[in-house]
């Protein structure tokens, strides 16, 4: 493998030498056997397949399920990078969750003039229905993921937000236990953060924002749209590790003024609904009247006390990257402090100056949906053919609301396993946050995203990419 590269390159430096995080994974890396190495990164595959971790893509015709790709060569970070990332977790996490009860509030913050009324008069996440309602402990978001990059050796950026209901943490926690099933004797050597204790962790995080009707020990439960959604995987993995029920909206109802689940003894109260259907399907009485996934009258109970629902509706209006491009403004309104975690420059496709200069940069810029996620809907002009930039131009000038613009970043890279050795691939990084009343609970690691395709910068695993462990080193 060559190490050199214009791209921060996470292993290697310049000089080809290894850099002090992957110390000690290369001192045992370089001793083992390739073929061993090559049964063992085969044998992962089989333990994903025979576990079920799969997700579904979404065609034109109907959904495919594939098996998540993993690769075994893992993505280090030291303890000194860690406490920073996490320093500036906290601060933007608090600062969504102040914007948010701001938002559905007085919203000082439009009134200062620091953002305009459009972000949420114009937003379909936003719902009225929230409006003077203070959920329980006043958390909105109980569990974010932050999508972090990486430019340099100090250089880390907020990507994107994910405040409505982040997914991939199922993956974080079975590639670490891939690793250490394969690879007992690296851990023994390598001081790693454990990240297993994330269930546990979750559990408690939710029982600390249970409602005041809560009696006794708070009854947490996870709401899944059921067996076809894309995520079941996950939503029946943390289920069955936090302990927690595993409902559909078939096994609940509301009786006497509280959610309560169907069980061999009766029905039982919810406290605590983790629920993974969206907010239009969550309850036909108040949204979508033809939703099959959600409670008939779950808002009525919410609004007076009976349950909390994590993450709590209208979150995603956070998520938003007309949002997100607001966001160092946002950090600095609610905490007093400049964002100690920078955005990727962003042009509003919304504001005229704006819009002209992506429309004659549109080759070199990267260009997303405003309430796009997963990959799709998005222009990576280095990458696109010239029909792909003409069609998109067409579609930014009929709606330019509707999308912002990004340079194409120059991405960390961290090395796969292939069958000629190490090579080198773009990553991004997801954190998993727990927010209570006790606190901000960040877990050390997340799930590391990795363009398998060389040169790749799409991560997603819905356009090809696959997945890491990602280890914290121990102090």
């Amino acid at each position: 493998m060559n190490p050199a590269s214009e791209n921060f390159d996470e292993m290697y430096a310049p000089d080809g030498s290894v850099r002090p995080a992957y110390a000690g994974f290369c001192d045992w890396y370089d001793t083992q056997d390739t073929k061993w190495l090559q049964r063992k990164d085969a044998e992962a595959d089989d333990s994903f397949r025979r576990t079920g971790i799969t997700f579904n893509v979404y065609g034109e015709d109907e959904a495919e399920e594939r098996l998540i790709p993993f690769d075994m060569v893992p993505r280090v970070i030291t303890a000194r990078e860690w406490r920073r990332l996490t320093k500036g977790i906290e601060q933007r996490v608090s600062a969504i969750n102040s914007f948010l009860y701001d938002l559905y509030h007085r919203q000082e913050i439009i009134r200062a003039g620091r953002v305009p009324a459009r972000l949420f008069q114009d937003n379909a996440a936003w719902l009225q229905q929230m409006v003077g309602f203070t959920p329980p402990g006043g958390i909105y978001t109980h569990i974010v993921g932050i999508d972090l990059v990486r430019t340099g050796p100090d250089e880390f950026f907020v990507l994107e937000d994910n405040a409505r209901t982040p997914s991939g943490v199922s993956y974080m926690l079975e590639n670490r236990e891939t690793m250490m099933n394969m690879f007992p004797e690296l851990f023994a050597q390598v001081g790693v953060e454990a990240v297993s204790n994330y269930p546990r962790r979750l559990a408690r995080s939710l029982a600390a924002c249970a409602p005041v009707a809560t009696e006794g020990k708070p009854k947490v439960a996870v709401l899944t749209p059921g067996v076809y959604n894309s995520a079941y995987f996950e939503h029946a993995f943390l289920a069955d590790q936090m302990g927690a029920e595993l409902v559909e909206a078939s096994d609940l109802r509301v009786v006497g003024g509280r959610v309560q689940m169907r069980t061999t003894r009766g029905f039982e109260p919810v406290d605590v609904l983790y629920r993974r259907v969206d907010d239009e399907y969550l309850d036909p009485l108040t949204f979508n009247p033809d939703s099959v996934l959600g409670v008939p009258g779950i808002m009525d109970v919410y609004r007076a006390g009976g349950i909390t629902i994590a993450n709590a509706p209208g979150t995603g209006v956070a998520d938003d990257k007309a949002v997100y491009s607001f966001m160092p403004e946002i950090v600095e309104f609610y905490t007093g402090e400049k964002p100690l975690l920078p955005n990727v420059e962003t042009w509003r496709c919304a504001d005229k100056d704006s819009l002209g200069y992506v429309l004659d940069n549109l080759g070199e810029l990267v260009v997303k949906e405003v309430h796009g996620s997963g990959g799709y809907g998005m222009l990576i002009g280095p990458t696109a053919s010239k029909r792909e930039i003409s069609e998109f131009r067409k579609k930014l000038t009929a709606n330019p609301e509707n999308y912002i613009a990004q340079p194409t970043l120059s991405l960390s890279t961290c090395p796969i396993f292939t069958k000629k050795g190490l090579a080198p691939r773009h990553v991004d990084l997801r954190p998993f946050v727990l927010v209570s009343p006790n606190g901000v609970d960040i877990t050390p690691g997340g799930l590391t995203r990795v363009a398998l395709k060389k040169g790749s910068l799409v991560v997603n695993s819905s356009q090809g990419g696959g997945t890491k462990d990602t280890w914290v080193l121990k102090e």
